[in-house]
């Protein structure tokens, strides 16, 4: 089925951040409010999508545009094409949903910059980026808002490139992601040499009549990708760093959306990963490490903003473990995402409504005790807490725990492991998030006498409501009577798979609640009474490293940066000597020989007349040899 409205999601926010741009100071005045609106505009569209889409019969949802035809070589065509489904309109009301909130937010959290209008128009950018993502109906179309996507976040993380830490945080964040840029360009040559077609309908069809070699191979690059964009290991390192940006991209970018386009990858690449059963193992392999990874990371940080990025992190691995089961688990961890984007962000603008009251202050040990100055931004806040650690009947509750228990589905042996990390992930959650509320919002006052907590303006706070009532609701509404799966099993599990319950759920639920009350017990031990305003120093060597961030950095360095500088150096050294040294080794050889000749020619008539003379004595004697 064909539809002419999908261009508008990618063309309204595309308009809007080119005419920001480019007439410069003369939109401050109104740039915010314009891009705002834009944005309103992309989700309305996509609530008017939505309810025809729903309206339709199953197998007529899918609608199509082709906008253009894009390369066209003998029987290979490539269409630019867009492609509206169940999973492609689920991102498409997050992003622009989430995303407007965010913009109404950023109105007043950025009304002091003066480039405030600049900061509106790469917020759109983005906008268009990602949709045309999760839009595309062929991975070349994909890549182009997946580079779209990766510049906005460049662009959003060094906005205030004043600072140099946040000009390198934002070029860490470039190129790790180019690392996993590069596994997606394989993939899709890899697409490209074994079914002749990077459309997802064609590779689909021919999905069949590829060797496992080729799918694995394109599978784990695809991975590659993912674990690129969506912070996993062993490329999560950039994240945290991606902090320096202003708290609103934080929300947006690397909490609700951008971050989670892995997720979206794989899900959409079903049909590769369900033909590839050892891709889809290394699949679970990496989220139950990151999940992990991430969650430990989130114990050791005092940053707000970083352990909620630790947080992001270990969530993401929880999704990405769910891809990694096929038709059983794509349906959940896109469920957990949706879930996630609403108390993540949330979260991360209470976050951002804390530092607007503490003169950005960041370090959670010099807050305590802003419940009572800060009431509206403690609860949407501390709603968003109870979803993430999975307390009935919060959204988390319905999403992270159905991943636990798919896990444990898998059953014998990887079932106990995958679904035993699930928990322990779950405790290290409910523990770090609850420091994070007891170190923030309650305790004893660690903050200067000069500090004056206050809430936040209405334009802040009414975002942080909204998305804490999806904090609550969004969980039930997506799962009551298993609506999401119905929903999305069209474009995940066309073949309707059996899926198999190796523990009945009621004892998954029993056993993650309990790991919810064990978390949260073991964080109220150790943070009641008062806390110091300073980090204690005589650490274990565990605290060290995941303060370090379990030495991703130096891991990172002595495994690619060292050996690369090295590397740069022999190549530096071999051109200068070699290569180089050659080409002047030559250039000093007719050099030299050119200053030699220069000697005959003296300028004397004389000279050059003997030289006649002995040529031509030479020719004859030449002659009169050769005659004989």
């Amino acid at each position: 089925m064909t539809s002419s409205n999908l261009v508008y999601f990618v063309a309204l926010p595309l308009f809007s951040s080119a005419l920001l741009m480019l007439l410069g100071r003369k939109a401050d005045k109104w740039g915010h409010v314009f891009a705002t609106l834009v944005s309103a505009s992309t989700f309305f569209i996509g609530v008017f999508e939505f309810l025809a889409m729903r309206d339709r019969a199953v197998e007529m949802r899918a609608v199509t545009q082709k906008l253009f035809t894009w390369i066209s070589v003998g029987d290979f065509q490539v269409d630019a094409a867009l492609l509206l489904d169940q999973l492609s309109i689920s991102f498409v009301l997050l992003i622009t949903g989430v995303g407007t909130l965010i913009h109404v937010y950023s109105i007043t959290y950025m009304s002091h910059d003066r480039d405030r209008r600049r900061f509106f128009a790469y917020l759109n950018f983005f906008i268009a980026s990602m949709l045309l993502l999760v839009l595309g109906d062929s991975y070349l179309n994909l890549y182009v808002g997946w580079e779209g996507v990766g510049l906005a976040s460049y662009l959003l993380i060094g906005f205030w490139n004043q600072k140099p830490e946040y000009a390198t945080a934002a070029k860490k964040a470039f190129v790790m992601n180019r690392v996993g840029d590069f596994g997606l360009s394989i993939a899709i040559m890899i697409a490209f040499a074994t079914f002749g077609s990077v459309s997802f309908a064609g590779i689909e069809e021919k999905v069949g009549g590829a060797s496992e070699t080729a799918l694995t191979a394109m599978g784990l690059m695809l991975l590659l990708a993912a674990t690129g964009k969506s912070a996993q290991f062993p490329l999560q390192a950039w994240l945290g760093d991606a902090m320096a940006g202003p708290t609103p991209v934080s929300a947006l970018i690397h909490a609700a959306t951008m971050v989670t386009a892995g997720v979206y990858l794989i899900t959409r690449s079903n049909f590769v990963f369900d033909a590839a059963p050892n891709a889809q193992l290394a699949v679970v392999i990496i989220g139950v490490i990151t999940l992990l990874f991430g969650a430990i990371i989130g114990t050791a940080k005092d940053d707000i903003k970083k352990a909620l990025a630790a947080s992001t992190m270990s969530q993401i691995g929880y999704m990405i473990l769910a891809t990694g089961f096929g038709p059983a688990g794509y349906a959940f961890a896109i469920m957990h995402l949706l879930t996630h984007g609403f108390f993540k962000a949330g979260m991360f603008l209470g976050a951002g409504s804390v530092m607007h009251g503490m003169s950005d202050e960041v370090n959670m040990r010099r807050y305590g005790g802003l419940a009572k100055f800060m009431p509206i931004t403690t609860i949407t806040f501390g709603l968003g807490y109870l979803a993430i650690i999975g307390v009935p009947p919060f959204a988390g509750y319905y999403s992270k725990d159905k991943i636990i228990e798919t896990a444990f589905n898998a059953g014998g042996l990887q079932g106990i492991i995958f679904g035993g990390a699930a928990l322990l992930g779950a405790i290290i959650t409910a523990f770090y998030m609850t420091r994070v509320m007891l170190l923030t919002f309650f305790g004893n006052k660690r903050w200067a006498d000069d500090a004056h907590p206050h809430e936040s303006p209405f334009l802040m706070w009414a975002p942080m409501a909204v998305l804490a009532v999806g904090s609550v609701a969004s969980g039930y509404l997506l799962y009551s009577g298993k609506a999401f799966v119905t929903w999305l099993a069209p474009v995940v599990d066309k073949h309707k798979h059996e899926h198999v319950e190796f523990l009945p759920p009621i004892v998954v639920s029993i056993l993650a609640v309990t790991a919810v009350v064990i978390g949260v017990s073991i964080a109220l031990l150790k943070y009641r009474g008062e806390q110091a305003s300073e980090a204690p120093s005589d650490v274990n060597i565990f605290t060290r490293a995941a303060r370090r961030d379990l030495l991703q950095d130096d891991a990172n360095e002595f495994m690619f940066m060292r050996p690369g500088q090295k590397l740069t150096s022999a190549l530096l050294a071999t051109d200068e000597k070699v290569i180089d040294g050659t080409v002047r080794g030559v250039g000093a050889t007719m050099l030299g020989s050119a200053r030699g000749m220069r000697k005959l020619q003296s300028g004397y008539v004389r000279n050059y007349a003997l030289l006649i003379l002995i040529g031509a004595l030479l020719i004859l004697g030449t002659i009169w040899v050769v005659t004989l």
